[in-house]
Formats: C-alpha cells, structure tokens, sequence
C-alpha cells in the first residue's frame, strides 16, 4: 500500500507524456536539468557500456532484439524502453527473465532522492532510475531506447559504445520537424565523436543529414544495408513484417558490436524481453492481433500487412487526439469493418469526433462506434466467425487496455 500510494503521488506530482501529452508539466524541451541530475546520481551509467537507440519506428523492438541477443552470450543486460502498456516498471528491466525492476527499489530511489527529482518530468526521474539500478544491479550492457528525438532526449546524457537509428517517419512534428530530413537530424543527435553509428539504411532524404553530422562530431557512420543483406527470419515472435527491417538492423550492430548472433535468440525476443504489443496474437478462432503502431508510417506497414490476408477483417480503432488522422485515413483497408473506440485518456480523439473525422475523410469505410476499448472488442468478437482477423490498434492506450 506505501508503494501505490509513492507512485499514485509521483504520477500526480509528474505526469507522464503518455498520459498528459507534450505539455509544460510533463515535457521539457532540453537536457540541461538531466544533466544536473546524473552529475547528482554519480553519472551512474558509466558504470556499464551503453548502446544508445532512437528512431521513429522499430526503436522498441530493435532495443529488445540486442539486448535479447546479447543475453544470450551471457552478459547480465539491462533494458531501459518506453512507453509501458500496463506497469511503468516494464520501462526498466534486466533481460534474462525479465526481471523489472523490484517495487522496493522504485521506493528506495523516490525517497532517497525526493528534492533532486522535484523539478523533473516524469521521464527525466524514470532515465535516472533506470542507470541508478543498472548500476547497483552489475549489468554488463544496457541497452538503452530513446524517448522521444534524440538530441535532446533525457537519455542522451549516456556516451555509448554504438549509436543506433532504426526508421524515419513523420511523428511529434511538432517538437521534432516537419520533414523526414529535420527529424533525422534530431535522431542523428545521439552521435558521439569515434562512436561507430549506425542507421538502420540508404534513404534520399536523410543520407546526407546522417553523413554531414557524423563528419561534423567525427562519428564513425555505418548503415546496415551495406553490412547485411535482406533477411526475414522464420519463426519470429515478433510477427510483423516490419521486423525484416529491424532484424537487418539488430544483425548489423552485433555485428559492429563483434557478437555473434543468436537467431534463435532472436527468434524469442518477445519472450525473453518481456516485449508486448507488436503484432502479438492474443487468441485464435477468431484471431486477436494487437499492435502499438500509431503513426502514419508504421500503420502503412500494418494495414499492407492486413490486407494480405484474404480472411474477415474487422479492426477495432482509437487514436489521439495529437495524431495525423488525415495521413491515416488514406492508409485503411477498405474491405475491413471498423469499430471505432477512445481509450481511458485525456489525450484520446473522443468517440463522436473520430467517427465525424473518418465518415468526411473515408466515407468509403464501414464505421461502426463503441462506448469503450472493450466494448469495441466484446462487439468484434460477437461479429466474427471463427477466420475472422481482428485488428487492435492505433494507439499504445487502446493496446494497454486490451492487455
């Protein structure tokens, strides 16, 4: 009970950009008071070898699959990602079981720091958290994922042995650009001088912004689609066929790394990390897939994949409100029936507002409301037939509530 209420306090105290968005309360723009913090902390994380990935897409999943892999050579591997889905202590785990971290640390370290950790965001605490208990846990390596950019993310404190950029997309234009090639400058922040860097391939518009920021810090640059070929990986727990590209990435900085892979370590990443929410089946006949792809770019590869299958497809829908529906929309399977939902936040599109948006933008569509997550899925479910697909997504929320 001490422990709910600790974290009820710091959850009001700090909210989260996951749960109150990008406002003054729960984002802050620069590293400036990170910093502060890790001088306060030790500078913790020097305690360990750090590799550092950002991206828009794939970041989560190519964070798990090195820290999966490095496991496996028997490194004790720490593993720091966000958002959670279902309990803030997923963020901060070591691999191997996963064992997050312990409620009895999480009290330890709010109490013991309780006037450092007045002033911060929620994520600023969490990233200090996390290298504070990586180093009293001896990890080996901790793999390290972005929250949000790159350049001025709380994580970019660290100096790691490899800069990893996985994707770029359109997302948080606000804060980061409104093109590919100025988002990718932020990721490219994370950049150390002789660091070997590594993104995740060749594209037009960002070449040039990833090889003129690693000339100008003397980064060692690297893309994966020159040091390993194709490769789709049969038997992969993460099931979405955007992984191909995020397997092709992780090979690529065990490479770098000088570790031998192991695929089949691969193979189980979502099992051994403890990774949720990314094309996971959550029962068959009929089949429940959820997925936490929310942007315009990773839906692409979700709703090409769905339309693949030539089975019912019924897809249960929600969005926030921050979101580019009007990207989105031209995005969706035509042949599938929708069942549109808000999840339990302050930050969703409201029910009413997403049917209106998507009846002008689609009217194509077979739109059908509910007055919640589940209700959306109880009525999906009494529609189906036993081939019948169902879809969860557009949102980490409407994929937590569902867990």
């Amino acid at each position: 009970m001490q422990y709910e209420k600790k974290i009820e306090e710091i959850f009001e105290r700090h909210p989260s950009v996951q749960v109150s968005g990008f406002n003054g309360r729960a984002y802050k723009s620069g590293i400036e008071s990170m910093i502060a913090f890790d001088n306060v902390l030790g500078q913790p994380w020097k305690a360990f070898r750090c590799i550092h990935v950002a991206g828009t897409n794939g970041k989560g999943s190519v964070s798990s699959m090195i820290a999966a892999s490095l496991a496996s050579s028997g490194l004790r591997v720490g593993l720091y990602t966000s958002p959670h889905l279902l309990d803030f202590r997923e963020r901060i785990k070591i691999v191997g079981g996963p064992t997050l971290i312990r409620k009895e640390d999480v009290m330890e370290f709010l109490e013991r720091y309780e006037k450092e950790i007045e002033n911060l965001s929620f994520f600023e605490i969490t990233t200090g958290m996390a290298f504070w208990w990586f180093a009293r846990e001896a990890v080996d390596v901790a793999v390290i994922e972005v929250g949000l950019g790159g350049r001025l993310d709380s994580t970019n404190v660290i100096t790691p042995e490899l800069s990893v950029v996985t994707s770029i997309g359109l997302d948080h234009c606000s804060m980061l650009g409104d093109t590919r090639a100025e988002i990718a400058l932020e990721k490219a922040g994370i950049f150390k001088p002789v660091i070997p860097a590594l993104v995740w391939g060749h594209d037009p518009e960002t070449d040039k912004v990833f090889t003129d920021f690693a000339s100008k810090v003397g980064a060692e640059l690297h893309f994966a689609d020159e040091i390993i070929e194709p490769v789709h990986l049969e038997g992969m727990d993460l099931r979405g066929e955007y992984q191909d590209l995020n397997i092709r990435t992780t090979l690529a900085a065990l490479k770098l790394l000088k570790v031998e892979p192991d695929l089949e370590a691969l193979r189980l990443t979502a099992r051994i990390t403890g990774l949720r929410g990314r094309w996971e089946i959550l029962r068959e006949n009929p089949t429940v897939i959820c997925d936490i792809g929310h942007n315009p770019p990773a839906l692409e590869w979700n709703f090409r994949q769905l339309e693949q299958s030539c089975r019912p497809l019924i897809i249960v829908y929600g969005i926030m409100a921050d979101k580019a529906l009007d990207d989105i929309a031209p995005l969706m399977p035509a042949r599938a029936r929708y069942i549109l939902c808000a999840p339990d936040s302050a930050r969703a599109l409201p029910v009413q507002a997403l049917f209106e948006r998507l009846s002008a933008l689609r009217p194509d569509l077979s739109l059908q409301t509910a007055p919640s997550v589940r209700d959306a899925l109880d009525h999906a479910l009494s529609l189906a037939s036993p081939d019948t697909l169902i879809y969860v997504g557009g949102s980490t929320f409407v994929v937590a509530e569902i867990l």
